[in-house]
């Protein structure tokens, strides 16, 4: 179905914003669109403001005055908006507006923006898996542990405004290597019991690939699985190890990490809450956290897959 008319939600906190100044970006998309014959009106939000934003398009598209709601933005944008759109039949199409785009890229949307646009603008739609814990949606990731410490220490250096994205990661990173917290967790699933000290829970929606060449993509959308990850480094040099061999590609599971795929479970541990990272934004959830799939419950413009 070719795309005529959208709303196009933008998130002007997103990656791209740190480069381009949002007029120009707007204007852009603006001459992108009317190239491929989409009329669009553009709405500009952040946070829950975006969430309201993606609650009025979506009764616009329930009129059928819309065809589908389009974000730009990235994975934390993609992710307040596929809440919203869950189980609607509504079409989600991503302009690739963020610093990883991690989504857009296991779809196979173009990077580029005229590419972007030009896929969207055909209209060919496919029904993916999204995920949930405790209520709240995720595309690509949840976890717990040494992630949201280093979101959270990110951020904190990030709001004085002299440090970039990148720096402000890599003083999280070794401030996390000193302090190195682990979590005492327990996994129940059914048939399943199992305790551990971790450094870190990584919970994926659908199976995330981790050697060298396909680090971090899902070969498929559309499983119905969740695959959790549990790191087994009990110190700071371990972890340090095993994220190297992780990136280049030569994982040792019996060593690093133990994986488990389950349609739905449980997260429990003694503290009353938990830093849970959701698409790369933090919240504060409260155990036992009950995670589960929603096999093609979102329906996503994105190109055939070839």
């Amino acid at each position: 179905m070719a795309m005529r008319h959208i709303v196009l939600l933008i998130n002007p906190g997103s990656g791209v914003f740190t480069q381009t100044p949002e007029a120009t970006l707007r204007a852009s998309l603006k001459r992108a669109l009317a190239k491929h014959g989409i009329a669009v009106r553009l709405v500009s939000a952040s946070g829950e403001d975006l969430r309201a934003a993606a609650d009025s398009a979506l009764a616009e598209a329930q009129r059928g005055e819309i065809d589908a709601i389009v974000v730009g933005g990235g994975d934390g944008s993609v992710r307040l908006v596929a809440g919203v759109l869950a189980e609607t039949g509504v079409p989600l199409g991503v302009v690739p507006l963020g610093t990883r785009n991690h989504f857009a890229k296991d779809l196979g949307m173009p990077l580029g923006l005229d590419a972007a646009v030009a896929a969207i603008a055909l209209g060919h739609t496919r029904a993916v898996d999204i995920a949930e814990v405790n209520g709240e949606t995720f595309v690509n990731t949840s976890s717990i542990g040494i992630y949201p410490y280093m979101v959270i220490d990110r951020e904190r250096r990030r709001s004085t405004g002299k440090l970039t994205k990148w720096r402000a990661t890599a003083l999280a990173f070794f401030r996390m290597l000193r302090h190195f917290p682990r979590r005492r967790l327990r996994l129940r699933a059914e048939g399943l019991a199992r305790p551990f000290h971790t450094p870190c829970l990584f919970v994926g929606n659908n199976e995330h690939g981790i050697d060298l060449f396909a680090f971090g993509r899902r070969p498929r959308l559309d499983t119905g699985d969740l695959w959790f990850y549990v790191l087994k480094p009990a110190n700071a040099w371990e972890l340090f190890l095993t994220l190297c061999r992780l990136c280049f590609g030569h994982p040792d599971p019996a060593r690093d990490f133990d994986t488990f795929k389950l349609r739905e479970a449980d997260i429990d541990a003694k503290a009353s809450r938990l830093l849970v990272a959701l698409d790369g934004d933090v919240q504060i959830l409260h155990p036992p956290l009950h995670y589960r799939s929603r096999p093609g419950a979102l329906r996503v413009i994105a190109p055939v897959a070839q």
